[in-house]
């Protein structure tokens, strides 16, 4: 398995959008939502994908996650039996400085919410924060996709 090292910040605007170089349409389930591991089926535009993501560190920073391309077929028939709830956002990719900021509004039940989130190579890696970024809520459980899923941001 891989480590995936990441940090998430709430966005103060949508100001982002000026800047992004891309936009995907994702639309997501569970298969599994349980604390030690997340089994996630996603589809990115016509691409489907198999996520499998263990427990985080104590800082909520680091963590196992293993994925792999599955065809877009195989993503929605998964779809159709994953765990009540979906996740529907776009995503749009914001270069700042030497890393990329992948930056989540939420549509559906999430409508409202909007996350960015910032992959690294060590949890100290030191990055440019864009003056659209607001507080950093990494490590906190309730704005995990898994989480979202069951407690909506609309339900708050």
């Amino acid at each position: 398995m891989g480590q995936e090292i990441e940090r998430k910040f709430l966005v103060k605007n949508t100001s982002f959008k000026e800047e992004a170089f891309k936009k995907s349409k994702i639309v997501q389930g569970f298969l599994s939502t349980v604390p030690e591991r997340t089994v996630r089926v996603r589809t990115i535009e016509n691409k489907g994908f198999l996520t499998i993501k263990g427990i985080g560190n104590s800082t909520g920073v680091s963590r196992f996650e293993w994925e792999k391309e599955i065809s877009i077929t195989e993503a929605n028939d998964l779809l159709k039996i994953c765990e009540p709830g979906v996740i529907d956002k776009t995503r749009y990719f914001i270069k700042v400085g030497a890393h990329i900021f992948e930056v989540d509004v939420f549509d559906g039940e999430n409508k409202g919410l909007i996350v960015a989130e910032i992959e690294l190579s060590s949890e100290d890696e030191l990055f440019t924060k864009p003056s659209w970024l607001a507080e950093e809520v990494t490590g906190q459980v309730k704005y995990y996709n898994a989480s979202l899923k069951k407690k909506p941001f609309t339900k708050w």
